[in-house]
């Protein structure tokens, strides 16, 4: 019984992306974006049916799994626009610097003006870095994994949904920028926005993304300590 609900569980999940993604290639309004959709459906369709988390997780825990391989295949990207990162290498290194270090801290202050809890806290404020990456730190910095996992989702998506318009609406428009951008703030749902954008700020948000869950694993560590 366990794998018949696993087996569905994974084909469900697929079904709905494609759909979404066929949905959003029609109408690409920025509230369509498929991860977003996807999760909605989903969680629509849960509540109706009254399945439980666990349930669906059954299946859902396999596509976790798949995270951590494409995590490490990054490095392909990453190798593959090496000129890029040569050409545009203190852009890069300056960008994610301080895009990763002004998102964490930030992120840290108004939680603690708002008197969240701290363990909340360190939950979310590795959520600008790719899932695994980010449940690691959380669990290293005192946070709930599972919940950082959530926070990681709500920065993805919010970025790949308004990104467009907030670079737009503070005027950067060169690749390096844009990509910067995305792949900072928004890891890999940003980056597959990226992408749609142009070839070029795709890869440089690989790039960005990738330097971004190195700098972050490193430094937040030492900026919780200090925050809180």
């Amino acid at each position: 019984m366990n794998l018949a609900f696993a087996i569905a569980s994974i084909v469900f999940t697929i079904v709905i992306f494609l759909s979404m993604t066929r949905l959003y290639k029609r109408n690409t309004h920025p509230l369509l974006v498929p991860i977003a959709t996807t999760t909605f459906v989903t969680l629509i369709f849960l509540l109706i049916f009254s399945i439980p988390y666990e349930t669906y997780m059954l299946g859902g825990k396999w596509i976790d799994e798949l995270l951590g391989p494409a995590v490490v295949a990054l490095a392909y990207p990453l190798y593959q626009n090496r000129k890029s990162l040569k050409e545009f290498f203190m852009p890069i290194i300056i960008g994610v610097f301080i895009g990763s270090t002004t998102g964490i801290a930030t992120g840290i202050y108004f939680s603690k003006v708002l008197g969240i809890d701290p363990e909340i806290i360190h939950s979310m404020a590795p959520k600008s870095v790719t899932t695994p990456v980010a449940m690691d730190i959380a669990s290293v910095t005192g946070g709930v994994p599972s919940l950082a996992a959530v926070y990681v989702m709500i920065a993805g998506i919010s970025g790949a949904m308004f990104g467009p318009l907030l670079l737009k609406m503070v005027k950067v428009n060169h690749f390096v920028g844009v990509g910067l951008g995305f792949g900072t703030a928004s890891h890999g749902i940003g980056t597959s926005r990226a992408l749609e954008i142009g070839t070029n700020e795709g890869a440089i948000s690989s790039i960005a993304m990738i330097l971004s869950a190195v700098y972050t694993s490193i430094i937040l560590p030492l900026l919780v300590s200090l925050f809180l």
